[in-house]
């Protein structure tokens, strides 16, 4: 007998931290220091418009003559994140994260994020996996 497989909603983070895109690439990084996250979600008003993570932060900081505090959110963002809704499947997002090298997913219901789920998450629900189904 197979075992159901659980909605990515038991193991996302439900209380995502985000930013909006007029914000400044210091503020972001700051943000993700203090909180110990590495990616936010973009938001304008409660609408998703994108994701920056902690590697595009670090990539436009290299760049010669990038001041930190002029360069906006919105400049370096993903504008297309990848979504999905609460009750996917754990095993399809996991499996579209690692095809396609996506360190994040962003949790969207009735047009809003109610969460995000990120590659150390996958990695936890392994170990929960592990720990109950296969011990």
């Amino acid at each position: 007998m197979s075992k159901h497989i659980p909605p990515i909603s038991k193991y996302m983070s439900t209380t995502p931290i985000s930013i909006e895109p007029g914000s400044s690439l210091k503020r972001a990084a700051d943000l993700m220091e203090t909180k110990g996250i590495r990616h936010l979600p973009v938001l304008s008003g409660e609408k998703l418009v994108g994701l920056v993570t902690q590697s595009d932060l670090r990539a436009v900081s290299a760049l010669s003559g990038v001041n930190p505090d002029r360069v906006k959110i919105e400049d370096i963002m993903r504008r297309e994140p990848y979504t999905c809704s609460p009750d996917a499947a754990l095993d399809a997002v996991v499996e579209q994260m690692a095809a396609h090298k996506w360190g994040s997913a962003v949790v969207m219901q009735n047009h809003k994020v109610v969460g995000i789920f990120t590659a150390v998450d996958a990695m936890l629900a392994l170990v929960a996996l592990a720990r109950t189904r296969l011990a």
